[in-house]
């Protein structure tokens, strides 16, 4: 598992770097991007239970305490959506822990050339609020 977890995140970073953005809510940091499923691997994609096809993309999501040590990844309480001008879809997020790391995902289907919208409510561990996130963004089919 630890060998198929390593391959996912590598397939994810490698194919969207400079993707992947954070934005600051109190003393944790939320790290999100967006990625198409044809840029994981078939054996990946198969492993947790994705559908690779060029109309579907996946959001990641994962928080971190900043500690005064550096900072430590955090479970949350999660609840999100997406639309478009067309459809609204609730995102179904799939937790994935390997050693430290807690990762978010959930699968979501897009016309090329769209602007998808997100909205999401987390809470980490160990927080007194809860906290709203939006962001948008553009895809594009392969």
């Amino acid at each position: 598992m630890r060998i198929r977890f390593a391959l996912f995140w590598l397939t994810i970073l490698s194919s969207s770097v400079l993707a992947q953005q954070s934005e600051t809510f109190g003393p944790y940091e939320l790290h999100y991007s967006v990625v198409n499923t044809t840029f994981l691997a078939p054996e990946i994609a198969a492993a947790y239970n994705i559908t690779r096809s060029e109309k579907r993309a996946i959001l990641n999501l994962a928080v971190r305490e900043k500690l005064a040590e550096g900072s430590a990844p955090r479970a949350m309480m999660l609840k999100g959506r997406t639309w478009d001008l067309i459809q609204n879809q609730s995102l179904e997020f799939k937790e994935i822990r390997e050693g430290e790391a807690i990762y978010y995902i959930a699968e979501f289907a897009f016309i090329n050339e769209e602007w998808r919208f997100f909205e999401m409510d987390f809470r980490p561990t160990g927080a007194q609020e809860t906290y709203t996130f939006k962001f948008k963004h553009q895809l594009y089919t392969d």
